[in-house]
């Protein structure tokens, strides 16, 4: 199946990471759908994107973060685009910093589990379906280090939800052994941003884009974690073929 065939829908496609994914994939020929409840960001990305791939994205305003607002958005997506063949997941990367625990209420926890855990429960419940019985079919998480540390003072919550998403994505990778597409994780132990906001120990969201678009592409291997935890890692581990 040539990169034309396939559709990858990316998850959480129109923020800082999955921006640089969906460029990455669109450049490689991929056909890409991204579903968003801002349709604002929606727009932003079909102007961010090579021009000239621009016919071969596909954007959708939707919620993925209830199992209701899933199941509709897939079902619109597949009227739409016919078919997923591959799933990216960046909804697990997100970046928190409101204060130390005592200062928060439960509701502000509630709110950053949804986006880092539950959202990425929901919509891999809705969308794994989709490609987990095809050999040629991807399902791969971009999570973060900061599961397993406290980054920095008033980080503790993003600590709580980054270490939900890791451990689901091991529970995942764990309880399906045997699935036949290739289930991954790209684990960035690093900040990701774009050009204008780099600074030390971060990575251009474009370099992370052509790694994972590279490891979507090639389908490789499967239930495994690439961790990334300098540039050179994009470069040896993905660009280099090395995977």
């Amino acid at each position: 199946m040539s990169s034309s065939d396939r559709v990858v829908l990316a998850l959480g496609g129109a923020g800082t990471v999955g921006s640089g994914i969906v460029k990455a994939l669109l450049d490689k020929g991929f056909r890409v759908a991204v579903i968003s409840r801002d349709g604002n960001r929606l727009e932003k990305l079909q102007n961010f994107v090579t021009p000239s791939t621009k016919g071969h994205l596909y954007t959708l305003v939707g919620d993925v973060g209830t199992e209701e607002g899933a199941e509709a958005a897939k079902t619109s997506l597949l009227k739409s685009v016919g078919k997923v063949t591959d799933v990216v997941s960046s909804l697990g990367f997100s970046w928190w910093q409101g204060g130390p625990p005592h200062t928060q209420t439960l509701k502000e926890l509630h709110q950053v589990l949804e986006t880092l855990l539950l959202s990425t429960f929901t919509s891999w419940k809705a969308f794994f379906p989709l490609v987990k019985d095809s050999a040629s079919g991807t399902y791969t998480f971009i999570t973060g280090g900061a599961g397993e540390r406290l980054l920095m003072p008033g980080t503790g919550f993003l600590t709580l939800g980054a270490a939900g998403a890791l451990a689901f994505c091991q529970v995942v990778r764990e309880e399906y052994p045997d699935v036949p597409c290739k289930l991954n994780e790209v684990k960035v132990n690093m900040g990701v941003a774009t050009a204008e906001r780099m600074g030390t120990g971060y990575i251009n969201h474009l370099d992370l884009g052509k790694a994972v678009a590279s490891l979507v592409e090639k389908r490789n291997n499967s239930h495994k974690v690439f961790s990334i935890n300098s540039p050179a890692d994009l470069k040896t581990v993905f660009l280099e073929g090395k995977v």
